[in-house]
């Protein structure tokens, strides 16, 4: 699944503009099925210029292609619709968007003479509760679809006078992002199953993201692990197909999924179904390392989910959350004195987030995740060290045990370790630092620490066009921006 996720550090070749926006997200689902091959693509129904035409659009603008390869039934394009419980100023933007995958229906019917629907799944960010999936589907069908048969007054009925509305149903997929619910996915997914009576199959999304600011990286990989194995537990116990999607970035604190780390990644998470293939996975690695990635994962089958003692891992978990919110707490400044010299890469103003560190952190805010990144990668500080200091010899052990990948995604992170910049951060951050570097033996990358070193001294002259040059040097260096 292509997304449109902006931690990419170079702009695509069929854009003129570092941020993309508008039209060039047109050509983006173009492209990421012509050329990329991927099968699926993300679109997002949230924040500013956000176009509800897309399918007319497409199947205009690319006629050739779309003839071949029918949308909705070779490809996929899927919608990310706002979450009323927690994103309230951008609520009736999900009604807008239930309202207009009629009409899209309807330009796809015209074009194939079908009754094949372009558009029949969307995801719900930050689901926390079934009945939230309940809603959207239920609406749909009552008030989006249901009013064809309301009769005007004593004239005609609504599907006489517009036409049918299609499809009659929608698919809702789940996008879990806070750890309690990524640890029971059970509460979310089985009522929604017995209350939709669905069949077949039911999609479920994970996030990688979010919950890695939140709670931390490695305290991540193991809920994920967790949530797999009770995912397949539902599958079993219900009889119906439960297909994961995984929203993992390049970045290895946001799931060190790159073109060129592939098959690590599947290993990793065996029972995915579906990841996530975000702006740097696409535009910051060579096109063949892309479409050959592409292909892996097109033939790629799932297998049985890693099995883990989920007691151990949620023991585990809580160590490393508590130490690594204590640590950013420290760090917060720092971040956000970088963070707003990081350059955007997307018009639109994305999700929210399921919630900030005000919550949790006194009042503390801190940037989205690919900033966060960013921000400290390009101080010369892994985000994915924090807090692993709170690791025993025994825990490490076991994480080997259960995480194939442990020692590579670590090496990967530490060869960004700049110690020469550390003195920037408290003290106590700097020790805690020197005792995870030995976890595991590793090379620094020398040109990125070059790089880091500027930075941090454009930071401090305040000199704020070379800092953002420079953390777009280091960003090309990585192969990501955060």
């Amino acid at each position: 699944m292509s997304t449109q996720h902006p931690d990419n550090v170079n702009h695509p070749f069929f854009s003129g503009n570092s941020e993309l926006g508008g039209e060039d997200e047109i050509k983006e689902v173009f492209y990421t099925f012509s050329h990329m091959h991927s099968q699926e693509q993300l679109w997002d129904c949230e924040g500013k210029e956000v176009d509800n035409f897309v399918v007319k659009k497409l199947l205009s603008k690319y006629e050739h292609y779309f003839r071949k390869n029918k949308l909705g039934k070779d490809v996929f394009l899927t919608l990310r619709v706002p979450n009323p419980s927690v994103e309230k100023n951008e609520a009736k933007i999900l009604l807008e968007t239930l309202e207009s995958i009629p009409r899209n229906f309807d330009a796809a019917k015209a074009f194939y003479d079908d009754d094949i629907a372009p558009i029949f799944e969307i995801a719900l960010p930050m689901t926390t509760d079934y009945r939230e999936l309940v809603r959207i589907s239920k609406y749909y069908k009552q008030y989006v679809v249901g009013k064809q048969h309301n009769k005007l007054g004593n004239d005609m009925t609504i599907a006489q006078w517009i036409g049918k509305f299609k499809p009659e149903s929608l698919r809702i997929i789940p996008l879990i992002e806070d750890k309690e619910s990524i640890l029971n996915p059970e509460n979310i997914v089985e009522p929604f199953l017995k209350e939709e009576k669905t069949e077949e199959y039911q999609r479920v999304w994970l996030a990688r993201s979010d919950p890695a600011l939140n709670y931390g990286n490695l305290a991540t990989v193991l809920m994920l692990k967790v949530s797999l194995q009770k995912l397949r537990d539902i599958q079993e116990k219900l009889s119906i197909d439960i297909l994961p999607i995984l929203g993992c970035g390049s970045a290895p604190f946001r799931g060190n999924f790159k073109p060129t780390n592939i098959k690590n990644c599947v290993q990793g998470y065996p029972s995915i179904y579906t990841y996530t293939l975000q702006s740097a996975f696409k535009y910051d690695y060579g096109m063949d390392d892309v479409t050959d990635a592409v292909k892996f994962l097109n033939e790629t089958r799932p297998s049985n989910p890693v099995s883990v003692d989920e007691k151990r891992c949620v023991s585990i978990i809580e160590k490393l959350m508590s130490e690594y919110r204590k640590q950013v707490k420290l760090l917060g400044e720092s971040i956000n004195n970088m963070s707003p010299y990081i350059p955007p890469r997307r018009k639109r103003k994305l999700h929210i987030g399921l919630f900030g560190y005000s919550r949790s952190v006194g009042d503390l805010k801190l940037p989205r995740a690919i900033t966060f990144c960013a921000s400290l990668y390009s101080y010369g500080l892994p985000p994915e060290i924090i807090g692993l200091n709170a690791l025993d010899e025994k825990d490490i052990d076991y994480i080997k045990d259960i995480y194939a990948n442990f020692d590579n995604d670590l090496r990967d992170s530490l060869k960004y370790l700049n110690k020469d910049n550390l003195s920037v951060f408290p003290k106590e951050i700097v020790d805690k630092i020197d005792k995870i570097s030995g976890i595991v033996k590793y090379d620094v990358d020398k040109k990125h620490k070059k790089v880091t070193s500027i930075i941090l001294e454009d930071l401090k002259r305040k000199d704020h066009r070379l800092l953002s040059e420079n953390i777009t040097r280091a960003g090309f260096i990585r192969g990501f921006l955060g």
